[in-house]
């Protein structure tokens, strides 16, 4: 079986994307010749019938996934990092092969919308903590939430927008002058100056959100309890939204470090076993090839779905195609390992979206790839 070129996480402006709208990244996918592109949005399943419609158009095969930030209450009181690195018990979860059309009952409908509201909360009292810094230093602006709620959204507010939206308005304000612009964020900064150039739109917003939304920054709100659910009520969402819970490894980092969680591969294996995981994926870009092989193979033989992905959830514009770190490319195992990782997801939503059984547990793993490989190739 020649594996297909996949993509099964992907970010579009339903949540926060370096792609202008839902067209530009399957434009691009289409010219990179990735032909199964999973969407993967943070808490909304909004976009799934402008992909599902790009996709037909297209000739490429779609995936229906959905992205959460949740808590163990018990990692976090351990001290011990799961997959975000920054901070204990915090821990992102994907599902994948979401029922399309989307359909989700009470009382997860109604803990969802309250976890989408929560967030929107927080960046919006960020905002009011950034207009306060803006009247402070005299700039005589400020940012209306509403206007980008509005312009730059499709509903969920992330800070990367407000970062977004300071860089437009700064520029608006001086005329696109780079070098007032440069001087105005040296003076938000507190004195510190900005290291990107000012055609570099990621790296100036990146550096935007890191010097003041992110901790320690002057316009920087802790996130309430409230925007985030226990990991066992993420995955009862998935599930009766007709998903595969799936946990994201962040795997390796540039200095080969991994977090507590995930250091002992057959350990996470075990603990993602015993909490009901069967399906893991990798953002590929993140991590050594050779390292992402020994992880993805090992978990792949223990009977895990694996996939990959790259999110584009930073303005930064990479290609679909997927890579290891600094742009190495995949071994032809890790292409396979993906590609059956992707027709199991493929045919678990199919059955799915018919009223029947998904894929449950890892017995039925070939048979799930047998015909995820008929639907993708009959598409």
């Amino acid at each position: 079986m020649e594996p297909k070129k996949v993509n099964a996480h992907l970010h579009t402006p339903y949540s926060f994307s370096a792609f202008q709208d839902v067209d530009d990244a399957l434009d691009r996918a289409k010219r990179e010749g990735v032909e199964v592109v999973g969407i993967n949005d943070f808490y909304t399943t909004r976009g799934y019938e402008e992909w599902a419609k790009g996709c037909e158009k297209r000739g490429l095969y779609p995936l229906f996934g959905i992205e959460f930030i949740a808590l163990d209450k018990e990692d976090q009181e351990a001290g011990l990092r799961v997959n975000d690195p920054a901070n204990p018990g915090r821990t992102y979860l994907s599902g994948k092969g979401l029922a399309y059309p989307f359909r989700l009952a009470e009382p997860y409908v109604s803990r969802l919308n309250a976890v989408v509201e929560e967030a929107n909360r927080q960046v919006e009292a960020m905002c009011g903590k950034l207009n306060e810094l803006l009247k402070s230093v005299g700039f005589g602006f400020s940012l209306d939430f509403q206007w980008i709620t509005s312009e730059l959204t499709k509903g969920l507010v992330r800070e990367r927008h407000l970062a977004k939206a300071l860089r437009v308005k700064l520029l608006e304000q001086h005329g696109g002058d780079g070098q007032k612009v440069k001087e105005a964020l040296e003076v938000l900064f507190g004195g510190k100056t900005l290291k990107a150039l000012m055609d570099d739109v990621a790296g100036v917003e990146n550096e935007i959100r890191g010097n003041l939304l992110k901790a320690g920054g002057a316009a920087f709100v802790p996130e309430e309890a409230a925007a985030f659910l226990p990991v066992e009520q993420v995955r009862e969402i998935i599930l009766a939204a007709g998903g595969i819970p799936t946990y994201p490894f962040l795997a390796d980092n540039p200095s080969g470090g991994y977090t507590d969680f995930e250091g002992d591969l057959e350990q996470a294996a075990r603990r993602l076993t015993e909490r009901g995981f069967h399906s893991v994926e990798f953002i590929t870009t993140r991590n050594d090839v050779t390292r992402l092989e020994e992880y993805a193979s090992y978990l792949h033989e223990q009977g895990f779905v694996v996939t990959f992905g790259s999110e584009h959830n930073t303005p930064a514009m990479e290609p679909i195609e997927l890579f290891a770190r600094g742009g190495v490319p995949l071994t032809p195992k890790l292409k396979q390992i993906n590609y059956e990782g992707a027709c199991v997801i493929a045919a678990h939503q199919h059955l799915v979206a018919q009223g029947l059984e998904g894929y449950v547990d890892r017995s039925r793993r070939e048979e799930f790839v047998k015909l995820g490989d008929q639907l993708i190739r009959g598409k």
